[in-house]
């Protein structure tokens, strides 16, 4: 690739996405589009306004707005993953409120169980002040190293990964002022900072550090504090991830981002052409209704 080509800047960086069922999610500030893979091999483009409640001046605060991007990141990603499982299999289904507060709870069900398990287990074994917390983070690490080595494993995941995998390269590209054509892109890393496997990681870190400063007190006074610390946690990895992009430049941020690049190598696999082409066609379908508002 050519070291010539311009840095990422403001506006480089103002796309996000998500891999979908034979497809992939592009979002600008303001707009969301879905390309998926029709049965007809066609790409269906789908198009959404979407208004950030961190535009509201007090939910737009620092360590305020990483809660609200948690909750609406996972309503918009589950919302474009039910969308892109109908148009793949041809059926009509539509994601309902009832739909993401089932959802919701089973999410918090499932980081409760990796809060609360690797707790119990690191108890059991009677230590106590910092080891405690490391011994604890370590067995937390390895339960979601476990988890994410499992789901990649699994086949009927794997071309999602794929996808994921598309959308990061398209990213990339763009961000390296590339040209956006599946034969470029292909030649980008399939690995991107700000992935949400990142940001997991980045919760794990942080939880080390939270944990140090809860009482030394009862068993389940502990564990309740290790529960309503989940939404105190997100947000500040939230802050953490934004604050490593600015200063990707810096060594200490790169061996702080490395584990969690490490990580993306089992939650994004090599696409292939036809995936490329979709996550192209969404990112630049993205961009025309950004630049059409004028940013």
């Amino acid at each position: 690739m050519d070291d010539g080509m311009k840095k990422p800047d403001e506006q480089s960086l103002a796309y996000g996405g998500q891999a979908l069922i034979e497809g992939v999610m592009m979002r600008s500030g303001s707009h969301m589009v879905m390309c998926v893979r029709q049965p007809d091999g066609s790409i269906g483009t789908s198009m959404l306004t979407v208004r950030s409640l961190t535009r509201h001046p007090v939910l737009g605060l620092p360590f305020v707005r990483g809660i609200v991007m948690l909750f609406e990141t996972m309503y918009y990603g589950v919302k474009s993953m039910m969308h892109s499982a109908s148009q793949a299999l041809g059926e009509d289904e539509s994601f309902t409120l009832t739909d993401y507060a089932i959802l919701l709870v089973m999410l918090v069900v499932l980081n409760g169980a990796f809060i609360a398990i690797p707790f119990a287990l690191t108890n059991f074994l009677g230590l106590s002040g910092i080891v405690f917390n490391v011994v604890e983070s370590a067995l937390r690490l390895t339960m979601f190293t476990l988890y994410l080595y499992l789901i990649s494993r699994w086949g009927e995941v794997a071309r999602v990964l794929q996808y994921h995998g598309a959308e990061h390269k398209a990213i990339n590209a763009y961000e390296a002022g590339a040209a956006l054509d599946p034969d470029t892109v292909a030649g980008y890393p399939r690995l991107n900072p700000r992935c949400g496997t990142s940001f997991l990681f980045l919760t794990v870190l942080t939880s080390v550090a939270l944990f140090a400063m809860v009482p030394q007190t009862t068993y389940w006074v502990r564990l309740a504090y290790r529960l309503l610390l989940i939404p105190v946690i997100g947000s500040v990895s939230y802050e953490l991830l934004k604050l490593s992009d600015r200063h990707r430049g810096s060594p200490i941020v790169r061996a702080l981002v490395y584990p969690g690049l490490l990580f993306q190598r089992l939650t994004t696999k090599e696409p292939d052409r036809g995936m490329l082409q979709v996550a192209v066609q969404a990112l630049e379908e993205v961009k025309k209704l950004r630049e059409a508002d004028g940013q």
